[in-house]
């Protein structure tokens, strides 16, 4: 399953961090910004349950939301 989200990272550094961030808390993940979509897209595969991204992006500063 591939969850898709609106967010307001726009950096590619910033995406790093956070592609790390979650990667760390959701081990097995495969995750990735678009920043040159116009939602600055983060993509997570094989997501079980997509609030925890929520709230791992909204404990950082950044907002996140659910498209799919």
């Amino acid at each position: 399953m591939v969850q898709i989200f609106k967010t307001n990272v726009t950096n590619k550094i910033e995406a790093e961090l956070q592609s790390v961030i979650l990667s760390k808390e959701n081990p097995g993940y495969k995750i990735n910004f678009d920043l040159d979509d116009c939602d600055n897209i983060l993509r997570i595969k094989n997501v079980l349950i997509a609030n925890n991204s929520s709230i791992c992006l909204e404990k950082l500063g950044h907002t996140c939301e659910a498209l799919n």
